[in-house]
């Protein structure tokens, strides 16, 4: 038996002459739109997860531990003003491979409003940051205000978005921060200092900026006592992902010495970053099993089909057909339902995966609407109905970055392809060893 004439049996298992109607056809076409429907939210899973985890990553690595980052003990020297540890941070960033150096000041405090108080991260940096900086300038964005009033020497601070809530205050509002400090008798002493809020920011990633609370560098000296807060030099370097970094982190410590501990971002955010691959490996492999249970069917559509096409096998192989070609053949079906089911489902995953921002908008005005109606039927006052957000941005992004995950997909189709033959095997293999004289006693 010819490959080309297997070909043509499986060609005629799919598409036969005959218009009658058949059980198992009907069968093989349901597992092929299975298989597709199973493909979209795994393709959706996959690509709002690589664009979730990317867009945090791109923000912790941005806006809060830089490539690379210098850390400078209390007591030294670089950091007991403003001016030696902006010029710690200029000698640190004519390193080989560093194209960019940001001195900071890191202490814990309490924010005071009017009416609430709430602890702050407290980080004092140049005003320049917010322009020179390509994460911060693209990453942060405005809420409220400018950053123009946040000046060198003035009492002007950029707070984040849920700090300002919480503290009811926006451009222009007046709050305390209230910092610790250290009495000449030995006890600890509150001090508070007055500042005016230049900006509301918001990094469309909450559980990062939720706290922040940026004030000018040189003016931190005079709110956070010397030797108490966490003194620090973010670098960038020309891609935190390349092999390189670890060599421009050794250039970096050999060019420090002492004077600091040089740490990449991977080492500082390794629990964070471990997270986020293990939670989308397991959403992954979820989404796989359900393609798994899909391709199934493949395999009992087939058994149907070898049912009923017993005596054209039996036929066959009279004729002198042999048990590789026929069972050649019904591979090759179960191999074209899943090439079906990926031609129906990658188009429809894409297009819901590009789409997903605006689905998910759909889904929470349907769901508030529906929730809002509930609430008004219960005799509630519609000012107290609270807004559902289905996407928390308390743990999420605001927007989820979508990007095209091309070899992962390339992976699935394969991986969807690989199932559905292997799913095939047992049902050919029984179709090939079909005894000829057996099925055509029966007929």
């Amino acid at each position: 038996m010819t490959v080309k004439s297997s070909l043509l049996f499986a060609y005629r298992l799919v598409f036969p002459r005959t218009d009658k109607s058949s059980s198992a056809r009907r069968s093989l076409s349901g597992a092929l739109v299975c298989i597709g429907i199973s493909l979209v939210p795994l393709i959706v899973v996959l690509t709002v997860s690589n664009g979730m985890i990317q867009g945090m990553t791109e923000r912790i690595i941005g806006l809060s531990s830089s490539h690379l980052e210098a850390f400078i003990p209390r007591m030294a020297d670089e950091a007991s003003s403003s001016a030696k540890l902006e010029a710690f941070a200029s000698y640190m960033a004519e390193t080989e491979g560093v194209t960019a150096a940001y001195p900071e000041v890191n202490a814990a405090a309490l924010a005071a409003g009017s009416s609430y108080r709430t602890g702050v991260q407290v980080r004092a940096v140049q005003p320049e940051i917010f322009f020179c900086n390509n994460s911060f300038r693209s990453l942060l964005k405005i809420v409220a205000g400018s950053y123009e009033n946040f000046k060198s020497g003035t009492k002007s601070a950029v707070v984040g978005q849920k700090t300002a809530e919480l503290l009811g205050i926006t451009q222009g509002s007046s709050f305390r921060i209230i910092t610790a400090a250290a009495g000449k008798d030995g006890n600890i002493y509150p001090r508070t200092a007055l500042f005016t809020v230049a900006a509301v920011v918001s990094s469309g990633y909450q559980e990062l900026d939720s706290m922040w609370v940026f004030i000018p560098l040189d003016t931190s000296y005079s709110v956070i006592k010397p030797g108490t807060g966490q003194y620090c030099v973010l670098m960038e370097t020309a891609d935190a992902f390349s092999p390189d970094i670890v060599r421009i982190q050794r250039k970096c410590e050999d060019a420090a010495g002492y004077s600091a501990s040089i740490y990449r971002w991977d080492e500082l955010n390794q629990s964070e970053y471990e997270n986020f691959s293990s939670t989308k490996v397991m959403l992954v492999f979820i989404m796989l099993l359900i393609v798994l249970v899909a391709s199934v069917n493949i395999s009992s559509s087939l058994v149907m089909l070898v049912m009923e096409r017993r005596r054209e096998i039996a036929i066959m192989k009279s004729l002198g057909g042999t048990s590789g070609g026929i069972t050649f053949s019904f591979l090759l079906t179960g191999m074209a339902a899943g090439c079906g089911g990926v031609f129906i489902g990658l188009p429809f995953g894409l297009a819901c995966a590009v789409n997903v921002n605006k689905i998910v908008h759909f889904l929470e005005k349907v769901v508030n609407s529906a929730a809002d109606f509930v609430y008004l039927l219960e005799g509630h006052s519609p000012s107290a109905f609270i807004h559902i957000n289905l996407m928390d941005p308390a743990y999420y992004l605001t927007e989820i970055p979508v990007t095209v995950p091309f070899k992962d997909l390339a992976v699935i189709v394969i991986s969807t392809i690989f199932l559905s033959l292997v799913m095939s095997v047992i049902p050919a293999y029984k179709a090939g060893r079909e005894k000829p004289l057996e099925t055509l006693r029966k007929v």
